[in-house]
């Protein structure tokens, strides 16, 4: 199969915290939805759920921004407010799928693609180079313009580079060992995630019915990860909501109730079960002892991610 037809699983990374090494690059790790972006004579966009999500950007045509005739690009589509990743204007663009509105949105809200790998050039899979020489070939084939941009990085002081970038106001930063191959579909720890505050993606298998002002909607979101191949109970989480995310999980969770238990809870409360078929990424202080999230904050529904890449046993590697 020509590789401009494939669906391209993404390179993943493990969480670290921020170190120093002169066998690593950083660069900034932004808040958007990963996409492999497939630029020919027309540009295809895929997400790491292997989906199509083309439609949803108009504006993210690149055939004329390749200095070549095809090419396939790693890198983050966000929606940039006063110069940052605004994920709650970006969530909106994810769960539009009316033509006209979607056309509407592009305008008001445009989103940008941040490339920062380049896979195959032209013929060349370029998967089995050193990063340093992809990144290079990127640099080379890609022109920037209003909808596309290349990440640029910085090398060795990981713990400096890190404190300016969370001073920013940016998600967190990721470190890339410089000599790694794209290892398609594979979490590796050549890749690594350096974030401000811990964050787990957690599959929603329920609510607890709201109350006083929160009476109209749901009081908080019951939560599960798999741990040893099977959904588990991991907490609650009822704070970080806005009033429109309330309406729009509100009506999502009435419409995906069941009378099936997705996981065994041993607290005595109300709960009203859904089909475990949502992601959301939760912010949080620790762990338990029992392997619950202490303090959580709702983040972002992860429409990108699919319920079974929540898996506990890689956090706790």
């Amino acid at each position: 199969m020509s590789w401009m037809n494939r669906k391209i699983r993404p390179m993943l990374a493990f969480k670290a915290d921020p170190f120093d090494s002169e066998d690593f690059i950083f660069e900034p790790k932004f808040d958007g939805t990963r996409a492999i972006v497939f630029v020919g004579e027309k540009t295809r966009i895929q997400n790491r759920r292997l989906l199509n999500i083309t439609h949803r950007y108009p504006e993210l045509e690149f055939s004329n921004q390749i200095r070549g005739k095809e090419a396939i690009l790693d890198g983050e589509i966000v929606v940039l407010k006063g110069g940052k990743p605004d994920f709650r204007a970006l969530q909106t663009r994810e769960q539009i799928g009316d033509p006209l509105r979607i056309e509407l949105l592009a305008e008001r809200m445009p989103a940008t693609l941040m490339a920062f790998d380049l896979l195959y050039l032209d013929g060349k899979p370029l998967i089995d180079l050193p990063l340093v020489d992809r990144r290079a070939a990127l640099a080379e084939a890609v022109e920037e313009g209003p909808n596309l941009a290349l990440v640029e990085y910085a090398e060795t002081r990981g713990k400096r580079y890190f404190e300016e970038i969370v001073k920013a106001g940016l998600e967190g930063a990721m470190a890339k060992r410089k000599r790694s191959t794209y290892q398609m579909g594979k979490r590796s720890r050549d890749w690594l995630k350096l974030k401000n505050l811990k964050t787990l993606d957690c599959v929603i298998v329920g609510y607890t019915p709201g109350a006083g002002r929160r009476k109209p909607y749901f009081g908080a979101l019951v939560l599960g990860t798999y741990r040893g191949g099977k959904l588990v109970h991991v907490g609650r989480v009822g704070t970080g909501f806005d009033e429109e995310m309330l309406e729009q999980l509100t009506d999502l969770l009435k419409s995906m109730e069941t009378h099936e238990k997705p996981v065994e809870m041993a607290e005595p409360i109300e709960v009203k079960w859904t089909r475990p078929e949502l992601v959301c990424e939760v912010e949080f202080l620790e762990f338990t002892p029992g392997f619950k999230l202490r303090a959580p904050s709702f983040k972002r529904l992860r429409t990108d991610k699919s319920p079974e890449e929540c898996r506990l046993d890689e956090e706790l590697n």
